[in-house]
Parts: structure tokens; sequence; C-alpha cells
């Protein structure tokens, strides 16, 4: 509480899926304001809007959650957007921040800066093995651009900022979209829409083999405010829950949780993305004390119940 006391705090991407719960958690430890600022009026992209941002919220702290994402359909469809969006606005809203001397920049990266056969569980000095899984991997060498910009201005300028590396996300208000949601909300809207309309089999992407972890988005919000508090550092941390999940057992539980007990497909001419993530988090517990708590057959119930009420049926 007393780290937060006093400090005005700009959270970008504070109205989306992870902002919106951090900001809620941030809210619970009182500091003197958090500015979120909204993409209609600061379009982060543009250098001048970044530069009457920094000037209308004058923060200590800022937590970079802004992000143009998607699951791997957006990534193909966009590639270049995601590539140039993301970069220009980490990179604009770092230096700016330098300019105006905040405290402290928190960045978020992704799992997808990790190296396509990363070996199991993924640390954080493997980062920089290999190239990403070619699918994402304009959107995950972006962000891990503001790994480097940190670093080299914490060794020239003495700058503050350190770099989250959180795993998938989901929750309760994920993206269900069916052109740019991830896994888990994509497989729960077909599946609820399966027992709805009476469908004997849903078709999901790719073979179901390629594992994934994922992390509950309230647990990333807790994550990255203990981060924030307690961690000042050069070194990429990970924020995940530890655990692994093939795709086609993901999808088996899904259907279970959603009732639906006709028939999964895969259709093998869509790509699988990465072959398996699972990350090593031992590091966010050292330092920070961060450890997932919600379980993940709770979570997804949590998940699966939001979206058959925000569906409207």
């Amino acid at each position: 509480m007393s780290f937060w006391a006093g400090k005005r705090v700009l959270v970008t991407g504070g109205s989306g899926f992870l902002g919106s719960r951090t900001v809620e958690r941030l809210r619970s430890k009182s500091p003197a304001e958090i500015f979120v600022p909204r993409r209609e009026k600061y379009d982060l992209v543009q250098t001048e809007n970044v530069v009457r941002l920094y000037g209308d919220a004058h923060p200590d702290i800022v937590i970079h959650l802004a992000a143009e994402v998607g699951g791997i359909g957006a990534n193909r469809a966009s590639p270049g957007k995601f590539f140039y969006n993301n970069l220009i606005m980490g990179t604009q809203m770092m230096e700016y921040g330098r300019r105006h001397g905040i405290s402290k920049f928190v960045a978020i990266g992704t799992i997808c800066a990790y190296p396509k056969y990363t070996p199991l569980p993924f640390k954080e000095e493997s980062l920089w093995d290999g190239y990403p899984e070619e699918t994402n991997a304009p959107y995950g060498l972006a962000k891990k651009m503001l790994l480097v910009q940190a670093q080299a201005y914490r060794q020239q300028y003495g700058f503050n900022a350190i770099f989250l590396l959180p795993v998938n996300l989901y929750g309760p208000g994920d993206n269900f979209d069916p052109d740019t949601s991830h896994a888990i909300p994509g497989i729960i809207r077909k599946c609820v829409e399966a027992v709805r309309s009476g469908a004997k089999e849903v078709v999901l992407w790719g073979t179901g083999n390629p594992t994934r972890e994922f992390l509950h988005v309230e647990d990333a919000a807790d994550g990255i405010l203990l981060a924030a508090e307690h961690y000042d550092g050069s070194d990429p941390v990970n924020l995940g829950s530890g655990m692994e999940i093939s795709i086609e057992d993901l999808a088996t539980l899904i259907a279970k949780l959603t009732g639906f007990d006709g028939r999964i497909v895969w259709d093998t001419a869509k790509p699988d993305g990465q072959p398996r993530r699972s990350l090593d988090v031992s590091r966010a517990e050292h330092l920070f004390g961060f450890r997932a708590r919600v379980s993940f057959e709770e979570g997804l119930r949590q998940t699966i119940t939001w979206y058959k009420a925000a569906s409207g049926r």
C-alpha cells in the first residue's frame, strides 16, 4: 500500500481484458490517481498523442498494457499491423516516459516472444535462442523489443523499466470474436453454440496436439502489481501458472463443462502454432512472491458462465 501512496499511475490498455482487472486491483491500493487513456482520444501509434497523454496524466508510474492482439488467424491476416502498432506504441511510451522523468515503467511482453522450439519449461534465459513461431513472430518480436529498450535505457539513462512475460490469459470478459479470439474463448463459443443449436460436431483448428499454459486474468493482474511493487531488475520475468495441457485435452474439458457431447473434428489444414508452451515460473515467485491461485477448471467454469450470460441466450 505504501508503495502506491501519492503515486499517479498511467495504465495504457486499462479498459481492456487484462487492463480492467489491473485497474480494479490497483484501486484497492489507493494511489493518488489512476489515469486510463481511451484509444479514441489517445491513439498511441501517433507520437503527438503520446506526448499529449504524458502532458495530461503527469504519471509517476506507467503500466503499459495496450497492445494489438489476436489469435493465430488474426496474426496471419495482419502481421504488418501487429508488428508496427505494437513496436511503435511501446517504443514511444517508454521514450516519452523517460523524457517525462517517470520513476518506473512496467512493460508487458508476450509468450510469443520465445523461440519456436524452446526447451520446456521455458526459462527466461532461452528468450534469445531462436526465432519465434512464424505465425505470431512479428507480434512477438515487436513486444520483445521492449525488453531491449528497457535494458538499453537502464544502462544509459538509469531508467527503471521492468519486462514481464505473461503466458496465454483467459477468464470472464475475454475476447470471444471468432475472427480474433484465442483458443479458450474460441472453443467455448463453438461448444456453447453447438449445444444451443443441437449441432453434433464442432470443428477446431489444427491437430489438437500442441500444448499450452494458461493464466487466469485475475492472477495476471496480481502478478503485474506485485512486480511493480517489488521488482526493479533488468532481467525478463515469466508470469504463468506452471501447468501444461494439450489443445485436444483442453477441448475435451471445455466440451464437458459446457455440456457438449458431440464430436470434435480437427481441421488439420489450419496451423497449430508453437508446438508446446510451458513456463518456468520460479523467478517470479523468488523475486516478488507471485504464484497463480485460480485453479484451471474453476477458471474455465467462470469463463463459460460469463460467456453464456453475455451472449444473451
